[in-house]
């Protein structure tokens, strides 16, 4: 690797952490006033349209979107359309920091998954970084206590949708080439949030008073200005993030990239806080502490081991 790329590649990270985290903060924002199967076909619609019209022609055209798998594709595209769903619904209830920090299991479950699923070799090291990182979420979450919903258990599932996606990921990286993986991603996400649209867009399960339920069930209605700007936002900012995010682990070893996503729970204590409010309590930060702990402690491992491999979370947001 090419050390003169390295400082390249760790701020093209922080820039891709930075963004999904506004979109996360904007996704967020819009939540009281608008539908999410509204703000995420906007998004993905605009997503796709730049990948049609504007990156596939500039990376070596349409022929590359052939693929011999394509019910693999789609199986891994749910994936990540249920762990941003779950996400997405989540923000809508709980402090925006608590989410990424719960949401961040997401390491530890694509490390046990690629045991039981790859037979992947595991050390005592990253072992010890898996329960340690458990005991952090447990923390956050806190289940048994007054500040459990079922809303806490949304970010959980999202983690777990995630980690299912990176180990499909994983398996059709071998022989797929990265347009293919980035393309249908957007295109099942644009035929879900339609079907979504179509089934509940009239509002007529709206009404329950609930956040999250009020966020998956509302009415579509037509944006403000200012509104539909931060939406076609959202679906640039997704695009240009997974874009950040893939040349960074192109001009950079992994495991120099990776801590650098883990900025993404700063992002969402600030944004937290300035935006709405919200601040974590003793049990947060010292929960939020010890995932970040532990992930960092994965990565070190990672860079000990000198295997090839992939990012340990690239955001699916």
């Amino acid at each position: 690797m090419d050390k003169a790329k390295t400082p390249t590649g760790t701020l093209w990270a922080l820039l891709a952490a930075l963004i999904f985290s506004i979109n996360d903060m904007l996704v967020k924002f819009l939540s009281d006033g608008y539908a999410l199967h509204q703000i995420v076909f906007t998004r993905s619609l605009i997503s796709v349209l730049l990948l049609l019209i504007v990156v596939i022609p500039l990376v070596g055209g349409y022929g590359l979107l052939r693929t011999k798998r394509l019910k693999l594709h789609m199986v891994r595209a749910f994936f990540v359309v249920g762990a941003n769903l779950f996400f997405f619904t989540a923000l809508a209830d709980l402090p925006l920091a608590t989410v990424v920090s719960i949401f961040f299991i997401a390491p530890f479950l694509i490390t046990i998954f690629s045991v039981i699923f790859l037979g992947e070799i595991v050390g005592v090291w990253r072992w010890f970084a898996v329960v340690v990182g458990l005991i952090g979420v447990m923390l956050v979450v806190r289940p048994g206590t007054e500040s459990f919903t079922f809303t806490t258990i949304l970010p959980v599932l999202a983690a777990i949708c995630y980690a299912s996606f990176h180990v499909l990921t994983r398996k059709l990286g071998s022989d797929e080439n990265l347009l293919t993986l980035t393309f249908y991603v957007p295109v099942v996400f644009l035929i879900v949030a339609a079907v979504i649209g179509l089934a509940v867009g009239h509002g007529n399960f709206s009404g329950g008073g609930h956040p999250s339920l009020e966020f998956l069930v509302r009415s579509w209605r037509w944006p403000t200005w200012p509104d539909f700007g931060i939406m076609v936002f959202i679906g640039v900012g997704v695009t240009a993030g997974g874009a950040a995010i893939s040349q960074a682990y192109r001009v950079a070893e992994a495991a120099l990239v990776a801590p650098f996503e883990y900025t993404a729970l700063i992002y969402a204590t600030l944004f937290g806080y300035l935006i709405f409010s919200e601040w974590p309590d003793s049990f947060g930060w010292t929960g939020m502490s010890l995932v970040l702990a532990s992930g960092l402690v994965m990565v070190w491992r990672e860079s000990v081991n000198a295997r090839p491999r992939v990012a340990p979370l690239n955001s699916p947001r």
